[in-house]
């Protein structure tokens, strides 16, 4: 006979985890669409998508069968061979994309690694290495990643990093032209900058970026990861700009939840890699490829995509009301089913107040630095569940103003 063991706690993440996060105090077990229920039965609005991945909330029946029928049949077999779910994944992309081929990670940092890559392999081959970056981007965590994020924080402790990389002010078209030149290999940018605050790209600016990196042979990466997949309200948000990328990464919500990244590009660009310049073990793999392309293929759908908008609509509506009773936002700013509230400068440096106090009301927002609240829910969630959801963050917020001291005059 066999005695049952009792269930993790949140100390035993401080005993036995490397200590790089800093989880919430609940342990969460189970989820179905937009709700999430933790350990004690407690329920919670999940208004943050497992930081922009889960685009069908939990346990979606497409995203369930598609892992299920694929775990039964074929998991892993490496790179030496190729696979069914991969290759129709891979056409998928292409079919609805400007590219032409595809390479598969396991992430978004990965994606952004292979396009960093590429980009420098191709302009080495004509002297030219330097890569452009924008402040306040965030490109992933490895080191060639981390190192064309702009923000020090993530970086600073890693030194000495990859070099050849400039970064210059954001939506800063003029700061770009003054560094983009005959020797930029690549300028690397987000659409939407998600962890640096929620803050779109100026149409204009990515439009300079892209005649800037033509007049200069510079390749233009746009990185996706946060952006793609539906997010804004279009398949990728590059095809609301006018402007098509050399080179697009997509991850996040390509999964659904299940771990996979994506390097889009074209055969031009493509071909610049010769078998062995760059690999990974689990990249387009069975299981993920085959939950990506179900995941995907119900994304893309006239239906799906133009509910994002709606959607989007009714959260930046409500979020307005509220801000009428509880004046604490400057802005409410972002795309489609990523958005942003801008905390007023009397709240500086107090977004995770919020977003602690939002998870005892029982709604997980994110934040996206210190002060913005960052919202990437499901893309199909209930307008039922918007509406409860922003309930709850109106209680928390509530509470928020109660703590602060002076806050009428704050107002």
């Amino acid at each position: 006979m066999t005695t049952q063991s009792n269930p993790p706690t949140r100390q035993d993440f401080d005993q036995y985890m490397v200590p790089v996060f800093a989880p919430a105090s609940f342990i969460l077990v189970k989820g179905d669409g937009a709700k999430l229920w933790a350990q004690d039965g407690k329920d919670y609005i999940d208004f943050a998508g497992g930081i922009a991945v889960n685009a069908l909330g939990h346990a979606h029946p497409v995203a369930v069968k598609a892992l299920i029928e694929q775990g039964q049949k074929l998991w892993h077999i490496g790179n030496g061979y190729t696979n069914e779910p991969v290759l129709k994944l891979a056409k998928q992309l292409v079919d609805h994309t400007f590219a032409d081929k595809v390479f598969f990670a396991n992430s978004g940092a990965e994606a952004n690694e292979a396009a960093l890559k590429l980009a420098r392999k191709i302009g080495l081959a004509k002297g030219k290495s330097n890569i452009v970056a924008f402040d306040n981007s965030f490109h992933g965590r490895t080191l060639f990643t981390v190192a064309a994020g702009g923000q020090p924080k993530y970086s600073k402790d890693f030194a000495p990093l990859p070099g050849g990389i400039i970064h210059v002010p954001f939506n800063d078209l003029a700061a770009a032209k003054a560094v983009i030149d005959e020797q930029t290999c690549a300028v690397i940018v987000e659409p939407i900058q998600g962890e640096g605050g929620v803050l779109p790209a100026d149409a204009e600016f990515l439009q300079g970026l892209r005649q800037l990196c033509d007049d200069t042979g510079a390749l233009l990466i746009f990185d996706e990861v946060q952006t793609g997949v539906g997010r804004t309200g279009a398949l990728y948000a590059y095809m609301n700009t006018g402007v098509v990328p050399d080179i697009l990464t997509t991850a996040k919500a390509l999964g659904g939840g299940f771990p996979i990244g994506a390097m889009l590009t074209t055969d031009e660009f493509a071909s610049q890699f010769a078998v062995g310049d760059h690999g990974t073990t689990y990249g387009g793999n069975p299981l993920a490829s085959a939950v990506a392309g179900a995941v995907f293929e119900f994304i893309n759908t006239p239906e799906v995509l133009s509910g994002v908008k709606t959607r989007s609509q009714r959260i930046i509506d409500r979020l307005h009301a509220i801000n009428q009773t509880y004046p604490i936002f400057e802005t409410v700013r972002g795309q489609g089913l990523l958005l942003g509230a801008v905390l007023k400068p009397a709240y500086a440096g107090k977004a995770k107040d919020i977003v602690t106090l939002a998870s005892e009301e029982g709604v997980l927002v994110l934040v996206a630095g210190l002060n913005v609240v960052r919202f990437a829910p499901s893309l199909i969630i209930s307008d039922d569940e918007i509406d409860e959801g922003l309930n709850r963050l109106a209680r928390a917020i509530a509470r928020f103003v109660a703590n602060q001291p002076n806050a009428n005059q704050a107002n």
